[in-house]
C-alpha cells in the first residue's frame, strides 16, 4: 500500500506554494477533448468570486494516454493562481486520484477545497462559488451537488443509490455519487486516514463511501444546486454495467460496516440547498430499450432458479411475469424493486465468499428496473420524472422494515446457496 498518492516531484511543487486558501481539484484519465474548457472556467469562477484568497488547481491525472496532460500545461489560468499538474500514485482509479486531492489540500492547510470532474461541458464559473461558498461562508463540511439531469441520466442514482442512501440513512441526498462536490480541510484530513485506499474504494467507490461516510459521521452536510448537468452520458444498456457492480459493491460493503446507524434510522429529511434555478430541460440521453430488456430476459433464464432462492416469492413471480412481457408494457413495480434490493443486501451480508458472483447475477435486474422506468417515464418530461422519483423514494422508505425483518434471518440459507455458485 502506498503511504500517500502524491509523488516526490508534486510534493516539492506544494512545498513551494507552501499555502492555499482554496483548492479545486480535477480528477482526470484521457479527457484531452473536455479538461482545457474545464480548467479555464474554473480559473474564472475563482477569479470572478474568490480573487482576494490564495487559489490553486491541482489535477489529478491517473496515467492517461492521450494528450491530457499537455492540453493542462498549455492552458492559462488567471493571475495570482496556482496550477499543479500531477499524476497520482496508488491503485488505478478516481478514489486514488481524490486522495491526492485531498492529501493536498490537507499540506496547503485550505479553507475550502472542490472537486469538479473533466469531462462536464455545462460547468459555469457559478458552479465554484456554489460549491465553495457555503463551507468559506456557512461552516459546512461536505458540499454535495444538485443538477437537472435527463430523466434517463443518472440512473444507477436513480433507481438504487438515492433510493438507498435515504431509506438506509435518513438523508436526501438527491445526487449521492454527483462527482462535483466540496468539502472543509478537516473533512479531507479524515478521508485520507482511513484505511481504504487499497481497496476497490481507491478505484470505483469512492462518491458513494465518501457521502456515506460523510453522513455517518455526522459533517454538516448541504446540497449546491448547480443547474443543468451536460457530460458524456452513458447508455446504462452499454456502458454501465461496471459501475453497477462496483457500486453495489460498496453500498452493501457499507451497510455491514455501519449497521447498528442505519437499523436505528426512520425516515428521512432535507438537507439545506443553497442557489436555486429554473427548471430547464436538458439534453436527451439515448437509452437502448430493447438491449435493457433483452440482456434482463436473457439473464432470466440464465439465473432464474437462483434468483427463485434469493427472492422472496411475489418479488420472483413478479420477476417472472416481467420476462414474458413485450417492450411497451414492460414493467416492475417499485415496491418490488424495494424488496429485490433489500434481499440482495440481506443475502450480501451472509455470503461467505465469492460476492462479486452474487452481485454478478443480479445484474440484469439492474437492466429490468431500468428499462421499466424509462417506459414508465417516456411520456414524461424530466420535472415529472423528478417527481415520480421522489415517489418511488418514499416507498423505499415505507419498505424499511422489511430489509430490518430478513437482515438477520437468512444466515444459513444463504451460506448453502452460496456454494452453488462458487
Amino acid at each position: 500500500m502506498y503511504k500517500s498518492a502524491l509523488r516526490d516531484y508534486t510534493r516539492k511543487r506544494i512545498e513551494q506554494i507552501e499555502k492555499s486558501d482554496i483548492l479545486v481539484g480535477i480528477p482526470c484519465y484521457n479527457s484531452e477533448k473536455t479538461i482545457a474548457h474545464v480548467i479555464e472556467t474554473v480559473s474564472e469562477g475563482l477569479h470572478k468570486h474568490f480573487n482576494h484568497m490564495r487559489n490553486v488547481v491541482f489535477i489529478a491525472d491517473g496515467g492517461s494516454t492521450d494528450d491530457t496532460r499537455e492540453v493542462v500545461k498549455d492552458v492559462q489560468l488567471k493571475p495570482w493562481q496556482e496550477k499543479i499538474v500531477s499524476i497520482y500514485r496508488g491503485p488505478a482509479g478516481k478514489g486514488s486520484a481524490l486522495r491526492s486531492i485531498f492529501e493536498a489540500a490537507v499540506w496547503l492547510d485550505v479553507k475550502a477545497c472542490a472537486v469538479v470532474d473533466a469531462d462536464i461541458r455545462s460547468i459555469t464559473s457559478n458552479w465554484i462559488k456554489s460549491l465553495i461558498e457555503p463551507v468559506l461562508e456557512n461552516g459546512y463540511q461536505f458540499v454535495a451537488p444538485v443538477y437537472i439531469r435527463h430523466k434517463h441520466d443518472g440512473t444507477i442514482t436513480n433507481n438504487i443509490v438515492y433510493y438507498l442512501i435515504r431509506a438506509l440513512y435518513g438523508k436526501r441526498i438527491r445526487q449521492p455519487i454527483g462527482g462535483d462536490f466540496a468539502f472543509s480541510k478537516e473533512v479531507a484530513d479524515f478521508y485520507i486516514s482511513q484505511p481504504v485506499w487499497d481497496t476497490d474504494v481507491a478505484r470505483f467507490g469512492v462518491d458513494i463511501w465518501m457521502t456515506t461516510e460523510a453522513i455517518f459521521n455526522q459533517f454538516e452536510i448541504c446540497q449546491a444546486c448547480l443547474g443543468v448537468k451536460v457530460h458524456e452520458a452513458k447508455d446504462p444498456a452499454v456502458h454501465l454495467g461496471p459501475m453497477f457492480r462496483q457500486v453495489m459493491w460498496t453500498l452493501f460493503s457499507l451497510m455491514e460496516e455501519h449497521e447498528t446507524y442505519w437499523k436505528k434510522i426512520k425516515n428521512s429529511v432535507p438537507v439545506k440547498n443553497f442557489g436555486c434555478y429554473s427548471f430547464m430541460e436538458p439534453e436527451p440521453v439515448k437509452v437502448d430499450l430493447k438491449r435493457l430488456i433483452y440482456y434482463f430476459k436473457t439473464g432470466f433464464r440464465q439465473f432464474k432458479s437462483l434468483w427463485k432462492e434469493i427472492l422472496d416469492k411475489d418479488a420472483y413471480e413478479a420477476i417472472k411475469t416481467a420476462s414474458k412481457l413485450p417492450i411497451k408494457k414492460f414493467h416492475i413495480s417499485t415496491e418490488i424493486w424495494a424488496r429485490i434490493l433489500y434481499e440482495l443486501a440481506a443475502t450480501f451480508h451472509y455470503w461467505p465468499i465469492n460476492r462479486h458472483n452474487l452481485i454478478n447475477i443480479m445484474e440484469p435486474l439492474y437492466y429490468g428496473r431500468v428499462a421499466s422506468f424509462v417506459v414508465e417515464t417516456w411520456s414524461m418530461n424530466n420535472q415529472e420524472a423528478e417527481e415520480l422519483v421522489e415517489k418511488q423514494a418514499q416507498i423505499f422508505e415505507d419498505q424499511k422494515e422489511y430489509l430490518l425483518e430478513i437482515w438477520d434471518k437468512k444466515k444459513e440459507k444463504f451460506k448453502l446457496l452460496a456454494n452453488k455458485i462458487k
